[in-house]
């Protein structure tokens, strides 16, 4: 379940389906005018209930791993909400029910730190703190994604962005960000990484002007 700003109980757990209701009810009205007394009106059961992630994850009989990515992105609300229905162990749809869980659920929770987590949930989780990988790890996810990609390329513009990391940046480069920038290499035709073309392309992986002066006027000023 991918986690973002503004995401609803109903987009976690599910959702009734208005049409399907709509389109029963009127279908009942039109079998009320040929067999009154034999028509079910009844819309509020799981046949008219969209389930979604959780509710999935916690009504499968087999046992279950779920990830719950970038937690600090939802509110306070919503991670409160997680932590009940995960502590209790049963999640509360109004007009349908409780539902509880069915299986050893495993569920993983990741955040970027965008906020600070609820107490209460940190005090309930494992905590893991995953760095950026070693320059051998990071050239081996390169090539697993750009099996193609030159060696001595990857291995000169990881090198960089293991420079660049350690630098005071707003926002220092992720994984994602050394694989966008060995394919803009790669789309220009660089295949040896030149330092011109490592200079005129490095905005690829910054996302500020402030980042960019910084590692114009310490990395590439260095390397002259």
């Amino acid at each position: 379940m991918q986690c973002y700003e503004g995401i609803t109980f109903e987009q976690m757990v599910g959702e009734w389906n208005y049409q399907k209701q709509l389109l029963h009810l009127e279908m009942s009205r039109l079998k009320e005018t040929h067999l009154p007394g034999d028509v079910d009106m009844d819309v509020f059961s799981e046949e008219f209930f969209i389930k979604r992630p959780l509710l999935q994850a916690f009504i499968n009989p087999s046992p279950s791993v779920m990830l719950i990515d970038e937690l600090d992105k939802a509110d306070e609300e919503v991670e409160s909400f997680l932590l009940q229905a995960l502590g209790e162990k049963e999640i509360t749809v109004n007009d349908l029910g409780t539902f509880n869980l069915e299986n050893d659920l495993v569920v993983v929770l990741t955040s970027n730190s965008q906020r600070m987590l609820l107490d209460e949930t940190r005090d309930r989780c494992l905590f893991l703190y995953i760095d950026y990988p070693t320059p051998e790890r990071e050239i081996e996810i390169i090539k697993s994604l750009i099996p193609d990609a030159p060696h001595l390329l990857v291995e000169k513009v990881v090198g960089l962005i293991q420079r660049i990391r350690k630098l005071d940046l707003i926002k220092k480069p992720s994984i994602r960000a050394t694989v966008d920038w060995v394919r803009t290499l790669i789309t220009t035709g660089d295949l040896e990484a030149s330092d011109e073309s490592l200079k005129r392309t490095v905005q690829v992986v910054l996302k500020s002007e402030e980042d960019r002066k910084k590692v114009q006027s310490t990395i590439f000023k260095s390397s002259k």
